[in-house]
């Protein structure tokens, strides 16, 4: 029971990385979990905010640039949107946290996997060629005037700025890495995807170490839009803080958000040869997707596959310490995802201890499993489960024990669980390193 049931080889965590709103870099990410702290907060990086209260998980103050070592990378950086900056930024600070410097892994042996978003160009991108297949006096854009007269006025490498297998092509170019280099891209199950295929490229020996990590955005001019459009959005509460309150009775909607992070996974006789530190092991991942006759059903799909993960690292419901929820802060797929908890847990349902991070950060939907995870993890490096915010008034459908205070762990194993809309559920068992 120490690993995955399936694989000879112990996969285990030896850096990480993250950008986040609440805190660029580890050592401000891991203050924010410990003191509680929202990342949540009134937007100012969009020029039109559709979303009820103007609020989100916004990161502030990013400067690219900062993480450009070299002229070429400098180049590369100006041929990203938000969100590839984001995750390349998060690997760089994820390869230096795991001292994965030149040479001490054959690049051969160092390979990528990267969640990431269907990504979406600004309006400020196409503007002048849109601007330019209108006639004059006639406010209609005309296809025909596009190829001659629009699409030359587009920055040349347009089209590479908005690539989500680009996050990871940028990162193993930069870092040397020749091994297996793959793309995921699922929206908010796309991290533990990520993490079950490098758990299993390293068990199968094509790498010793891979760069694992997702980046992902709901806090941009079009999906803020679509955000508006196709979920309920949290509204009505005085302070933006109070907006994310998962499982809570007063919930009303999820908070938009941006995000990225990254693990740095690696074979444990690899890590111990090179004298890395180790801050946790994957234990196991599994996934479904439940959606008969085109109708998501969430809370199948999250049974599922957490009972997948359970069983691929070869552990019960009751070996494990707390649960990492999904936690939309949406009435009903917080509903859905309680009674799949307790289907898994069946009497444990109500005692496991469960937390719910996005009540600090927000939905960034690809990029929220990474930084969701990475929470839990560094919440246990200094002895506790981190709490949950907003949880004033528990909801009773959902039965579930959301830690309100930071709670000293029973064991350091927890599993992470999330799901897109269309029920598409993905799960990992990791196992932390607890101070307690």
């Amino acid at each position: 029971m120490a690993g995955p049931a399936n694989s000879e080889r112990k996969v285990v965590i030896t850096g990480m990385g993250v950008v986040s709103p609440i805190g660029l870099g580890l050592d401000d990410f891991s203050a924010s979990v410990r003191e509680g702290r929202s990342g949540i907060r009134a937007i100012t990086t969009l020029p039109a905010v559709p979303v009820p209260g103007v609020i989100g998980g916004e990161v502030a103050d990013f400067n690219p640039s900062i993480f450009a070592r070299t002229r070429e990378q400098k180049k590369a950086i100006r041929v990203m949107c938000r969100e590839i900056q984001f995750g390349y930024a998060a690997a760089i600070l994820a390869l230096d946290h795991g001292g994965i410097k030149e040479g001490a892994v054959a690049p051969e042996r160092l390979g990528v996997e990267f969640g990431a978003n269907l990504m979406f160009s600004t309006p400020e991108d196409l503007a002048e060629g849109c601007f330019a297949s209108m006639r004059d006096g006639d406010p209609d854009f005309h296809h025909e005037m596009w190829a001659e007269s629009g699409m030359p006025k587009l920055f040349p490498l347009w089209l590479l700025k908005y690539l989500p297998n680009m996050p990871a092509c940028h990162i193993g170019i930069t870092a040397d890495a020749r091994g297996p280099n793959n793309s995921i891209t699922i929206d908010e199950a796309s991290f533990n995807l990520v993490i079950g295929e490098a758990l299993r490229v390293i068990a199968r020996g094509h790498a010793d170490v891979m760069i694992t990590g997702a980046t992902g955005t709901r806090l941009h001019p079009l999906k803020s839009i679509h955000a508006r459009l196709w979920d309920p959005l949290a509204s009505g509460f005085a302070r933006p803080e109070e907006a994310s309150r998962p499982f809570d009775a007063r919930r009303n909607g999820q908070v938009v958000s941006e995000a990225a992070g990254v693990m740095i996974l690696e074979n444990a006789d690899h890590a111990v040869r090179r004298g890395a530190t180790i801050y946790g092991t994957v234990l196991g991942a599994g996934s479904s997707c439940v959606s008969p006759q085109g109708v998501p059903d969430i809370q199948a799909a999250l049974t599922l596959a957490m009972r997948a993960a359970l069983r691929d690292a070869g552990l019960t419901p009751a070996d494990i310490g707390h649960i990492n929820a999904h936690g939309l802060s949406d009435p009903q797929v917080d509903l859905a995802e309680a009674r799949a908890i307790h289907a898994v847990f069946g009497d444990l349902g109500g005692k496991v201890p469960v937390f719910a991070p996005k009540s600090l950060l927000g939905n960034s939907a690809a990029g929220s499993g990474a930084v969701e995870l990475l929470a839990s993890l560094v919440g246990l490096q200094h002895g506790f489960i981190p709490a949950t915010l907003n949880q004033t008034d528990p909801d009773s459908r959902c039965g579930l024990n959301v830690v309100r205070e930071p709670l000293a762990p029973k064991n350091s194993r927890f599993l992470k669980i999330n799901v897109t809309r269309l029920a598409q559920a993905s799960a990992v068992v990791v196992e932390g390193i607890s101070a307690a």
